[in-house]
């Protein structure tokens, strides 16, 4: 169905409004406003319609290997010549061979360079995990397949380079990814056990009971988080019991069941114990003696009502006044500056250029980034998405998370239109590879230009006039362009963007919202968290987000210049009654080593990735300087069992390393579960090389302390839970970058022979546009009028 019209004809006649300038716009907007027609307007769309083609120059090399190649990869390697005894993964269990995921090899920088030199397009290679539990000694290993697409040609050997833990791509498999299978070789026991004190749970918990996930009796859910392992040796599983519903993350009860699932063989796993009122019980004689003298009864008893725990809204809270009208919106009056190449998922935007990939692991990452032309990034791309939580029990004491692990691209869901992306956004799918067939999440990308809410640049020359209050004014409009994408990651909405602005600079932001994972409250436990609901605690926790920003300033050879803001204690002989006095001063030096460290004290040093060989005008190295935003963090701790080793990118604000191409990660994905002994260890990645005047690469974290609070339910808000840094040119260009713009208004009272103010003002032949806007909202799927 076609949506309805609201117009917004904005006229250009300025001679026919009185006032001052400002009067001037003022009117313009309020005629914009009163002037609503009927939906025949013959007008431009406000939104744009859609972006307009941009041809890429060249292929889209960082791109993942199509369904096609996918299925020819599945088919490669489940033929019985390889040998390699797959099960199809619907029918498998741990101890059979299948396939876990197939993937794309990230390409070497060496090839791609040598490919926008004049060589030949980088080979493509399929990235292959294998749980391999039928073997004697069970493991997963990476493959590499390739090259593609599947030829006679095409092998197979172990994807080892990519990892410094000294195993390469194998993982062994009581610390390979807790994927159907092991957990279902766990249920038997964890149903069995909780069967067998069914009684128990039922009169502690208001007749909440575990039989097993299938049988018709439970009423309880079961959950467990990572680390299930600390170096492979053994697994286990610390279990927490929910009430089940849409917001079982805040529905926890005070019951845990810790078990020891080592090994293959399930007739070996055993019961390690149980926790409830702050207890521990190692058998269930021990527990149940504890029941039976009324020591297990509960202070706080779980809502059974989950609707305080809903996003919707609350009939109770009221409404606020004139909250029954549409709230603003970002629209692109003047139509969409940006082109873009789909198929190549390339983009254009006032002097920026790049490109765009996605993983199945990473999710959306950018490429080769230019700025009017000279290179600036590589790559810019997140690698992780860390959370470690803090508590007196064992679950939210055992919690890490490492969100690539559960395939955080794959979480990239539908967005709408209005609420996740302005109206008139350019949306995008991601797909990604699940067995044999490709998945499309629609919509999952959006792209817009959005207005900064403030001006880009602005000043008032000479003194006022008591007509006018002001002489000169010159004001430029502040815009920016942002690739947007959402991760649902089990109780998470990751927001995660890239906003290039019309300066030059670039910013990275990441925001959080979802469900707190929580424990159950005790009110002598206010130190992990606030009491949030009737027994339901907020557990302390950080969020850590680390990323990758290889940067080649005008080339690949950089360094990192760091300016630092001291102390001097002066004197100048024109100030002789100060005799000696404080000033600050800059000391500049360069980063010699890879290392890894902290933003400076009261943030007084600059950090600038430049190009020593490339000046601008004035003689001075062209760079980008890395500009802290908010909640620049890293993990509050650096020695816990959980984090100990594997997450070593995260215990520091920065890191610098010399750029190589087995190197092309900070953590791997089967990383959580070997938190003693890494696949991939950050730590190895300094081994003293240099990195002044070579190919180097940034790597940042951003995040939040998450000090939980009741305003955390029903969730945590975006406002809050919000993170950003910026890179900005730093003596890039020879001047500001907004003297090629002509959105903006130049404003000259003159004073006339009868003296009257004559009012010049300049538009640069960029007027206020006249459009329509027409809105339409999805409803599953279906397009729906909206009368407005």
């Amino acid at each position: 169905m076609r949506p309805s019209f609201v117009t917004l004809s904005i006229a250009a006649a300025v001679a026919a409004l009185p006032g001052t300038p400002l009067g001037y716009e003022r009117a313009l907007l309020k005629r914009a406003l009163e002037q609503r027609t009927d939906g025949n307007s013959s007008t431009a769309s406000c939104l744009g319609d859609v972006a307009e083609t941009a041809t890429a120059p060249y292929t889209n090399v960082w791109a993942q290997i199509s369904a096609e190649d996918n299925r020819a990869v599945w088919d490669f390697v489940h033929d019985p010549a390889l040998g390699l005894n797959l099960t199809d993964p619907e029918e498998a269990t741990q101890t059979d061979n299948y396939v876990y995921f197939i993937d794309t090899v990230p390409v070497n920088k060496t090839d791609v360079l040598a490919y926008k030199a004049g060589g030949p397009p980088p080979p493509k290679y399929a990235r292959v995990i294998l749980f391999q539990g039928g073997k004697a000694d069970p493991d997963s290993q990476e493959y590499m397949v390739g090259p593609l697409p599947v030829s006679t040609t095409t092998t197979i050997q172990p994807l080892d380079y990519l990892y410094n833990g000294g195993q390469g791509g194998r993982v062994p498999f009581n610390a390979r990814v807790f994927d159907g299978p092991r957990s279902a070789a766990t249920e038997p026991l964890i149903a069995e056990t909780m069967s067998s004190i069914a009684d128990i749970t039922a009169a502690l918990f208001q007749g909440s009971v575990y039989y097993g996930s299938e049988d018709e009796r439970t009423n309880l859910s079961a959950t467990s988080g990572t680390p299930q392992s600390f170096d492979g040796t053994q697994s286990f599983r610390s279990i927490l019991f929910r009430l089940p519903g849409v917001a079982s993350y805040l529905t926890p009860i005070d019951f845990y069941l810790l078990i020891d699932c080592t090994g293959t063989d399930s007739s070996l796993y055993f019961l390690k114990g149980f926790v409830t009122k702050e207890r521990f019980f190692e058998t269930e004689v021990e527990l149940r003696a504890a029941f039976d003298a009324g020591e297990l009864v509960q202070d706080y008893q779980q809502t059974l009502d989950a609707d305080w725990a809903l996003v919707n809204h609350k009939d109770d809270m009221g409404q606020r006044d004139l909250e029954d009208r549409f709230a603003p919106s970002s629209i692109e009056l003047g139509g969409k500056r940006y082109k873009v190449d789909p198929e190549a998922q390339y983009i254009e935007y006032m002097g920026f250029t790049f490109y765009l990939s996605f993983s199945r692991t990473t999710g959306i990452s950018i490429h080769d980034v230019k700025y009017k032309g000279d290179t600036v990034l590589f790559e810019l791309s997140l690698q992780e998405a860390l959370a470690q939580y803090g508590g007196n029990q064992p679950k939210a004491a055992n919690t890490v998370y490492h969100d690539t692990y559960y395939s955080l691209g794959t979480d990239m869901g539908t967005l709408l239109e209005g609420y996740d992306c302005p109206f008139g956004s350019t949306f995008w799918n991601v797909s990604y590879h699940e067995a044999n067939t490709t998945v499309t999440n629609t919509d999952s990308i959006c792209i817009f230009e959005h207005d900064m809410n403030f001006p880009l640049a602005r000043h008032r020359t000479g003194g006022g006039s008591s007509d006018y209050g002001f002489a000169n004014l010159g004001v430029v409009k502040g815009a920016a362009l942002t690739v947007r994408a959402i991760a649902t990651i089990g109780n998470y909405d990751y927001m995660f963007d890239y906003s290039f602005h019309l300066d030059g600079s670039i910013e990275v932001a990441v925001r959080a919202s979802g469900y707190l994972q929580s424990s159950p409250y005790y009110a002598n436990q206010t130190s992990w968290g606030p009491r949030i609901h009737d027994a339901t605690m907020g557990s302390l926790h950080d969020h850590i987000i680390n990323y990758k920003a290889d940067f080649d300033i005008v080339g690949v050879n950089n360094s990192l210049q760091v300016s630092e803001l001291v102390v001097a204690n002066v004197t100048q002989p024109w100030f002789p009654e100060l005799g000696t006095f404080e000033q600050m001063k800059m000391n500049v030096s360069y980063k010699a080593e890879e290392e890894q460290f902290d933003w400076a004290p009261n943030n007084q040093a600059m950090y600038v990735v430049l190009n020593k060989n490339e000046t601008n005008k004035w003689d001075q190295p062209r760079g980008y300087r890395i500009v802290p935003g908010r909640s620049d963090i890293h993990l509050s701790i650096a020695n816990s069992p959980w984090s100990r080793d594997n997450a070593a990118f995260v215990k520091s604000h920065l890191a610098v390393t010399q750029q190589h191409d087995n190197e092309p990660f900070s953590n791997s994905i089967q990383n959580v579960n070997l938190p003693w002994a890494p696949q991939q260890d950050f730590a190895e990645f300094f081994d003293g090389e240099s990195v002044d005047d070579t190919d180097l690469v940034v790597w940042f974290n951003l995040g939040m302390h998450h000090f939980t609070r009741a305003e955390d339910v029903p969730v945590t808000l975006y406002s809050e839970a919000y993170a950003s840094i910026v890179f900005a040119p730093q003596n890039f260009n020879d001047q500001a970058q907004d003297g090629d713009l002509l959105n903006r208004r130049w404003i000259v009272p003159n004073k006339t022979a009868t003296g009257e103010y004559v009012l010049e003002f300049e538009n640069y032949g960029v007027p206020l546009p006249t459009c329509a806007v027409q809105f339409s909202e999805p409803v599953l799927g279906i397009e729906v009028d909206v009368t407005t």
